[in-house]
């Protein structure tokens, strides 16, 4: 798992944000259609940390090409959220170029009345995967209007527990922080003095309504502690890696493109 997702030991956080920037300048360069990027912004640390690198590298591009690019940030609420204070700080931190606002509610609770009608109830879980895929869909639409390219936030603690959903935030062109545990994630963003609020506060995913901002440990059954120092090689647990190693095996129908009979490799 270390090997597959690239995770050192330690990070220089100056040296990795120089690294992850570049990645995104070369990869809007080598297509010619691309104008920019665009990213859903949660209020949390790692869409925090991805939009401020693209904007980063979007204002290096406009330094350097005879292009304009732009980094488009997306507020995407199910209704009111929780921490919208943390999202407008976010913003703030960031400076994107520009910032949208589009409630997903009225679409998702349609697509969940859909399905009632049809005799498919959904449930709570359920529901909280048609929010992330809702979101991933706007997204899309809005980076195809923009001629740009949609970025995801996920990081390598939550790629071996398959902490998201599979074609909702799991759906992304293009993933910056691949590489990046969760604390080496927070590294970078103190050192791009971004306001500590921001990565210490308690991760959720926010997609369950019988359990709003459940923390997403509690959810895994693991701490982001013991899976970063997995992914660093360092001692854990038997029981967390059990844990981890279980997460990973469960969810690894999403790491793979879909399945045809000339595939072997799940058999």
């Amino acid at each position: 798992m270390i090997e597959r997702y690239h995770v050192q030991p330690k990070i220089d956080p100056s040296e990795e944000t120089r690294k992850i920037i570049d990645f995104l300048k070369d990869y809007a360069k080598h297509y010619p259609f691309v104008t920019g990027f665009v990213l859903g912004i949660s209020g949390g640390q790692d869409s925090t940390l991805a939009g401020k690198l693209a904007q980063m590298a979007v204002d290096e591009l406009n330094e350097e090409e005879d292009k304009q690019y732009t980094f488009t940030a997306l507020r995407l609420p199910y209704g009111k959220q929780f921490d919208e204070d943390d999202c407008q700080l976010a913003l703030q931190f960031i400076q994107p170029t520009e910032t949208l606002t589009i409630d997903v509610k009225r679409a998702v609770d349609a697509s969940v009345q859909a399905l009632k009608e049809a005799g498919v109830e959904v449930s709570d879980f359920v529901k909280g995967n048609e929010k992330a895929r809702e979101r991933m869909k706007v997204q899309y639409s809005v980076a195809a209007m923009r001629g740009a390219i949609v970025l995801g936030s996920d990081h390598a603690a939550e790629g071996i527990t398959g902490f998201y959903t599979k074609y909702g935030d799991g759906g992304a062109d293009v993933m910056p922080l691949f590489n990046l545990n969760k604390r080496q994630g927070a590294q970078i963003l103190e050192h791009l003095n971004c306001p500590p609020v921001l990565y210490h506060k308690v991760p959720t995913a926010d997609l369950e309504e019988d359990r709003p901002a459940q923390p997403d440990e509690e959810a895994l059954g693991v701490t982001y502690a013991e899976i970063d120092d997995y992914l660093e090689g360092k001692d854990v647990s038997a029981k967390a890696r059990q844990r981890i190693e279980q997460l990973y095996e469960q969810s690894m129908h999403k790491r793979h493109l879909p399945i045809t009979r000339f595939d072997t490799f799940w058999k």
